[in-house]
C-alpha cells in the first residue's frame, strides 16, 4: 500500500483521483484551502467518508513514509505543503501524470476536446457501465446518475479492463496519456490560441495506440439532425433513433460521439439506444435545480463555445434569461476578454439581463489587472443589458426582485463553488 496527499483535494481534478487511489486500497490525505477557510463543501465530508484525511494546508499533513505529494498546474511553487515534502524529500507528481501511469496500463479510453468532454466521458461511462462493461471512469464532473449520500459521482471503481478518463488539455496534461482509443469532441482557442491549440492535439492524436472519433475543429456531427425539446433531445445514426433527457443540440453531439465510440468497441446500436435513454446528465451542465414560477440553471460554462451552448440551448424555452456569468480567472479573462464580448453581445437578446460577478480570485500571486466592469464596458456599445454586481448577496436580491413567472435563470462559470450554492438559494426563492 502506497501513501498520497494530495494538494488542493476538494479540486476537479483532484477529488477524483483520490477517491480512485483510495478505491485502489492507497493511504490517501489532503489539503485544500476550503478546508482551511471553514467551508465544508460536500465533496470534501464524502471524501472523509471514505476514509480520506484532510489536513490543514500548512505542511503537517505530509508525513514522512508518504509516496507522493500530488498537485495540479493550479499549485504555487511556494505551497506549504511542498516546501514539507522538500524538507522531508518526498516526490512531488502532477495529478495527471499520477493518473496517466494507472490509466495507461489498461484498456484506457481518453475523452480530450475544448468543450463537452465531461459530458462525453460521463456518457461513455454509463453506457459502458450499463451496457456491462463494469469500467473504471474519472471523471471532472458527476454523472447524476451515480451522486449518492457517499459517492462524489464523477469516479466509477469497476473490475472491467476498460478504463474511461477525462484528460484535460488546459495545462497540456493530456499529453501524459496514451490511451488505446480516444474521442477528441472538438478543438477552439481557449486556453491557447486556435493554433497552438491545434498543435497540442495533433501531440495527443499521435498518441492514441488504436482509433479515435475525431471532432476536431468541424467534427463530422455539425450535419447531425436533432429535434429538441425542453428536456431533451431526439437524433438518429446509422437508422437507430436515439432519445436523450437533457438539453441541447451541443448535448446531441456530445452523446453521438459516446454512442460511436460505444458502437466501435462492438456494441449494438439498438442496445445503446436503450441505455442512453436512462442517462440523466452531468451535474452543474446546464442542471436544472429549480423548476417552479422561474426555473434556475447551474452550468459549469466558462469559455465563449460553452457559454454559448447554454444561451442557444435556452432561449428557445424561455422568453427572457437573467444570466449570471463569474469568470474563473484573472488569466482567462484576460485571454477571452474580446471573444467572451463579441459572443455574448451574438447570443443575448435584447431582453435578456447579464449580471457579471468579480472574477473568482482563490488566493495566488495571479496579475489582477482584468476585472469584471472592464468586459461590461466592451459590452454596453451593444445595447445589452448588463450589470456587474459586487457578491453573492446583491446578486439573488436584483435578481429576486426581478424575476417574473416563466422566465429563467442561469448561473455559468467554473471553479467557485458558491455558484452552485447560490443557484440552489435562487431556486429556493423563485421556485415557490
Amino acid at each position: 500500500m502506497n501513501s498520497y496527499h494530495l494538494v488542493g483535494i476538494a479540486g476537479v481534478g483532484m477529488n477524483p483521483l483520490a477517491q480512485l487511489l483510495r478505491a485502489a486500497g492507497h493511504a490517501v490525505s489532503g489539503s485544500d484551502r476550503y478546508a482551511d477557510q471553514g467551508a465544508e463543501l460536500e465533496v470534501l465530508a464524502k471524501l472523509r467518508r471514505a476514509g480520506i484525511c484532510i489536513h490543514p494546508q500548512d505542511g503537517s499533513g505530509v508525513r514522512p513514509g508518504t509516496t507522493a505529494v500530488v498537485v495540479s498546474t493550479a499549485i504555487e511553487k511556494d505551497n506549504p505543503d511542498l516546501a514539507a515534502a522538500a524538507r522531508l524529500s518526498i516526490p512531488v507528481a502532477h495529478r495527471a501524470t499520477v493518473l496517466a501511469g494507472l490509466a495507461n496500463d489498461h484498456d484506457c479510453i481518453a475523452i480530450a476536446g475544448t468543450s463537452g468532454k465531461t459530458t462525453v466521458t460521463g456518457m461513455t461511462g454509463y453506457l459502458l457501465e450499463q451496457l456491462g462493461a463494469d469500467p473504471t471512469v474519472v471523471n471532472g464532473g458527476a454523472v447524476i446518475n451515480w451522486i449518492d449520500g457517499d459517492r462524489v459521482g464523477n469516479v466509477r471503481a469497476g473490475a472491467g479492463p476498460l478504463w474511461v478518463v477525462e484528460a484535460d488539455e488546459s495545462d497540456r496534461s493530456f499529453l501524459a496519456f496514451h490511451p488505446d482509443w480516444a474521442i477528441i469532441t472538438n478543438i477552439s482557442a481557449d486556453h491557447f490560441d486556435l493554433a497552438e491549440t491545434a498543435r497540442l492535439f495533433d501531440q495527443f492524436r499521435a498518441n492514441v495506440r488504436r482509433a479515435i472519433i475525431d471532432g476536431g475543429i468541424l467534427g463530422p456531427w455539425r450535419d447531425l439532425a436533432v429535434k429538441l425539446a425542453g428536456s431533451g433531445a431526439t437524433f438518429e445514426y446509422r437508422g437507430v433513433p436515439f432519445t436523450l433527457n437533457v438539453p441541447g443540440r451541443h448535448n446531441a453531439e456530445n452523446a453521438l460521439q459516446a454512442v460511436m465510440l460505444c458502437e466501435r468497441l462492438g456494441y449494438g446500436l439498438d442496445e445503446i439506444s436503450r441505455v442512453l435513454a436512462g442517462f440523466r446528465g452531468i451535474e452543474r451542465r446546464l442542471q436544472k435545480v429549480g423548476a417552479g414560477r422561474v426555473a434556475v440553471y447551474d452550468d459549469y460554462a466558462h469559455n465563449p463555445a460553452k457559454i454559448s451552448a447554454a444561451l442557444r440551448t435556452l432561449k428557445p424555452i424561455y422568453p427572457k434569461l437573467h444570466c449570471v456569468w463569474r469568470p474563473h480567472g484573472f488569466g482567462p479573462l484576460r485571454q477571452m476578454c474580446d471573444d467572451l464580448a463579441a459572443m455574448f453581445a451574438r447570443e443575448m437578446r435584447s431582453c435578456d439581463r447579464l449580471h457579471l460577478l468579480p472574477v473568482y480570485y482563490a488566493g495566488g500571486t495571479a496579475t489582477q489587472d482584468v476585472t469584471s466592469d472592464m468586459l461590461a464596458e466592451k459590452l454596453r456599445p451593444s445595447g445589452l443589458d448588463v450589470r456587474v454586481v459586487a457578491d453573492f448577496s446583491a446578486l439573488e436580491s436584483t435578481i429576486a426582485a426581478d424575476a417574473a413567472a416563466g422566465e429563467a435563470v442561469v448561473l455559468m462559470g467554473a471553479r467557485d463553488p458558491e455558484l452552485p450554492r447560490s443557484a440552489r438559494r435562487l431556486a429556493a426563492r423563485l421556485c415557490g
